[in-house]
């Protein structure tokens, strides 16, 4: 076996080790390098093994003849092996912007299939250049340890084995497995912010920092997520035992502001809050009402969560 393909079949077998036979695992495949090699890799490494894989490409409908694509994708996987092949028909919302709306409708509709078929894993083809791209996104946008941590090679059931693997090695596999990929025209477009940073900012940061710019920002998103593991733990422990409706200030003020911002999250969740819904600029009104209080009135959150200081103590309810 030739290098590339090798190395992808490393990444790959331990997360299906986890596995016992006869379980059934998920591969999305959108046609793309990446996705190619992790499905050849998974095919390969999953038989040997006696679990079962299933292969199942998006169609989120967004170009014509994006049907016409998806069938292309499904004969190269047949051809790898597969013979269970989905093609998932999705809509994608709008309201929230294209890029959020596809990944929303995606993650939607591979969950409901993981469900509909008793699977235990899904794996998706995230790459080391990925990861860099999903760092940068982060540091612009200003965000936190948690969110500069990048993604996890596992969460719940979602396995990304590829995050040591660079997106050259994927393509290599691929020439070496004889696997004709399809460019998306999306990764090609503009308009979206994380084309830019691969096709515009990465770049320049090669040329005037020097190469391996991509291995150091996964190499600090492994890092970050340490950092950001071990302080959600600490924030845990103190969480516990606590009425996170009616937290004491004199208390919250007298821990670190990175444990103190995680119990407050859990407390604003917990009170209603949609998950993911509360920004810095949410969590800074809040921190004030603790740290620099000075008779602001109720702070209003996403899900109608309402935040107020009343007696020395943070009272968090939901609008009924």
């Amino acid at each position: 076996m030739a290098s590339a393909i090798v190395a992808i079949r490393s990444a790959v077998k331990p997360y299906l080790q986890a596995c016992e036979a006869g379980d059934v695992v998920l591969v999305a495949v959108s046609g793309g390098a990446d996705s190619l090699a992790l499905s050849a890799a998974v095919f390969r490494e999953a038989t040997a093994l006696a679990v079962t894989p299933i292969a199942v490409t998006i169609n989120h409908q967004l170009q014509e003849g994006s049907r016409t694509q998806a069938e292309k994708v499904k004969a190269q996987l047949i051809d790898i092996g597969y013979s269970d092949v989905i093609i998932e028909d999705v809509n994608v919302s709008m309201s929230g912007g294209l890029e959020a709306g596809a990944r929303a409708a995606r993650y939607e509709a591979l969950d409901r299939i993981l469900e509909a078929k008793g699977a235990k894993q899904i794996y998706l083809g995230h790459t080391r250049d990925d990861q860099a791209e999903t760092v940068l996104l982060g540091l612009a946008r200003g965000s936190g340890t948690r969110s500069l941590s990048g993604m996890a090679a596992k969460n719940k059931n979602y396995i990304r084995p590829l995050l040591t693997i660079t997106r050259i090695e994927t393509e290599k596999a691929c020439s070496e497995l004889g696997l004709n990929t399809w460019n998306d025209p999306h990764n090609q477009n503009s308009e979206f912010t994380r084309v830019r940073v691969r096709k515009n900012v990465l770049p320049v940061m090669e040329e005037n920092l020097g190469p391996g710019i991509c291995a150091a920002l996964a190499r600090s998103a492994s890092l970050f997520r340490d950092d950001a593991d071990a302080l959600d733990e600490i924030a845990e422990r103190e969480s516990q035992g606590l009425n996170l409706a009616e937290l004491d200030c004199s208390y919250l003020a007298s821990l670190p502001r990175a444990i103190r911002s995680r119990v407050l999250r859990k407390a604003i969740y917990a009170a209603g809050a949609p998950t993911g819904a509360i920004s810095a600029e949410h969590l800074a009104d809040i921190e004030a009402l603790v740290t620099d209080w000075h008779g602001q009135g109720e702070s209003s959150l996403p899900g109608g969560v309402k935040v107020s200081r009343i007696s020395g103590r943070l009272s968090l309810s939901a609008r009924q």
